[in-house]
């Protein structure tokens, strides 16, 4: 799963993924993004756009927002009716640093630090929504897929973000390739502090080894 992440500061986004300050959004890094904060998400056309991380379907119409839709089972995304309109309609890129995962060990959960070795942005395959609360202005939403984790992580946790290799971008947003057909490149992991479990921290001293 991926339930907490560092996002990029805009000037990485620029330079990774060739996108332009025309939407006049600026980020900041945060080191410790946790489900409901607004992140930086890309649509289709490398389009930047500020979503809430946690998917709000655009026919959703009760009060509440639907609980624990930050992350979508990539097994799932194609039949469910809460994702199979945005799995094919309105796909996203989340771009990231890296993202934190539990391993459960005798002595209490251990949280790891995992990116890619070059400390470069990756890209998570997500799903994008427009929806609007009535009286309000429309929002966009998203959420992270996740799958079985690649066996080189599977000592950590038994899932992991859908990692999207370079090249491999547009191609997603456009629905030109599955889930099945992607294969994340390279990560590096290290243990980090507990002091991650509080989603108030955010500092750079949390992606360090523990």
């Amino acid at each position: 799963m991926c339930g907490r992440y560092v996002s990029p500061e805009t000037a990485a986004l620029e330079r990774a993924f060739g996108l332009t300050r025309s939407s006049g959004l600026l980020f900041e890094r945060h080191y410790n993004v946790a489900p409901t904060a607004m992140v930086p998400a890309i649509r289709r056309g490398r389009e930047l756009v500020q979503a809430r991380w946690g998917f709000i379907p655009y026919w959703w119409s009760k009060p509440k927002p639907p609980g624990h839709c930050f992350n979508a089972r990539a097994e799932d995304v194609a039949t469910k009716p809460m994702w199979k309109d945005a799995y094919r309609e309105s796909r996203c890129l989340v771009p990231a640093m890296g993202w934190y995962e539990w391993q459960a060990l005798p002595q209490g959960k251990q949280p790891h630090y995992i990116y890619r070795p070059d400390r470069a942005p990756l890209c998570f395959a997500g799903l994008v929504s427009r929806w609007r609360e009535r009286g309000k202005e429309p929002i966009f939403t998203c959420s992270i897929l996740t799958r079985p984790a690649v066996s080189s992580l599977s000592a950590i946790h038994e899932r992991m973000p859908v990692v999207l290799p370079d090249g491999s971008f547009d191609d997603w947003l456009e629905g030109k390739i599955e889930v099945e057909e992607t294969t994340p490149g390279e990560l590096a992991h290290h243990p980090v502090s507990t002091r991650v479990n509080s989603a108030k921290l955010d500092d750079e001293d949390l992606t360090r080894p523990a």
